[in-house]
């Protein structure tokens, strides 16, 4: 029997005639995680929202194709979309407090869940939700369960979302900038809440970042978004160690001590591009890179292989062995 998988292959994905995500590709596996990285406006949470067929108007997916177990989603009525959103890919949206209704309990949220991908009765999907917030270690979940999503902390409804999240029993779970807001410690018990779920559940998990140390503690494979590419992709140690993209290595600079060395933190000059039509002549990154050539004016960089899985989207990429 063939290992379970959810694959995106050559995803395009437009607002009209505007190309805003173009030639994404990538594979997960249950039990791994993958990282999609990059700068707020990148595509990240569109791509998120593409795969799990959630693209707001006039977004549409123009290419491309995502696959689960090798069904093809894309296409899918409707109810062909209810059947997968849950029971086999779930998904934490970015900002808890507009991901849960304020005119519902918390409890009666979960259990909502629970009835739409389970078939249980009223009782029973409350009796589950609440076993569900205590999964997700809620203290006293069953007092908990009676609250609205306004009377809880950020840390909180974030554990209310994941409990939602896993209530179908997903293979595969999208979290969309999970610790967007919260504070460091609350940040870190979200991610390790993450991390147990997934060892014991064997989640392939999803996860969409800004954060390079969130990347470094959480994930075995990462994807850099710019401009709606992806510029670099591979293990996550491979990366840290020898990034092939002058953009990561921009990114690394501006973390302290991401590249291993102690040196003033460096920015990335100039602006990301606007989305249009103009961008995709070349590089988007050539505008702000010390290391453009005339061709990357011209023409895009193909994503190439350069170790095993460690593949970049740069002609000088080969000049940037660690």
């Amino acid at each position: 029997m063939s290992e379970s998988r959810l694959s995106v292959e050559g995803l395009c994905i437009a607002a009209g005639r505007v190309p805003l995500v173009e030639g994404v590709s990538f594979s997960l596996r249950p039990g791994h995680t993958l990282a999609l990285v990059g700068e707020s406006g990148c595509g990240k949470s569109v791509t998120s929202h593409a795969v799990m067929g959630l693209l707001p108007p006039p977004l549409s997916v123009a290419a491309g194709s995502v696959k689960l177990d090798g069904m093809e989603l894309l296409g899918l009525s409707p109810d062909g979309w209810r059947a997968q959103r849950g029971r086999r890919i779930g998904m934490v949206f970015q900002e808890p407090m507009t991901a849960l209704n304020p005119a519902h309990t918390v409890g009666d949220q979960v259990a909502e869940a629970v009835r739409a991908h389970g078939g249980a009765s009223r009782a029973e999907a409350r009796d589950r939700a609440i076993a569900l917030l205590a999964e997700v270690r809620i203290p006293d979940p069953a007092r908990v369960a009676k609250e609205f999503p306004h009377r809880l902390s950020g840390g909180m409804r974030q554990r209310v979302v994941i409990a939602t999240a896993i209530a179908g029993g997903p293979a595969f779970l999208i979290a969309d900038e999970p610790t967007t807001a919260l504070d460091v410690t609350v940040q870190a018990q979200v991610l390790a809440l993450l991390g147990r779920l997934q060892a014991e559940k064997g989640l392939g998990l999803l996860l969409i970042t800004h954060n390079l140390g969130v990347v470094a503690q959480s994930a075995q494979e990462m994807a850099v978004m710019y401009a709606g590419r992806i510029v670099e992709q591979g293990p996550v140690r491979g990366i840290f160690r020898a990034p092939r993209h002058p953009y990561t290595r921009g990114l690394m600079r501006a973390v302290p001590g991401a590249l291993g060395r102690k040196a003033p933190l460096e920015g990335i000059g100039g602006m990301v591009p606007s989305p249009g039509p103009q961008r995709w002549a070349g590089c988007a990154f050539a505008p702000r890179c010390g290391m453009a050539l005339p061709d990357c004016t011209t023409a895009a960089p193909p994503l190439r292989e350069h170790s095993p899985g460690h593949a970049a989207a740069c002609f000088r990429s080969h000049e940037m062995a660690a």
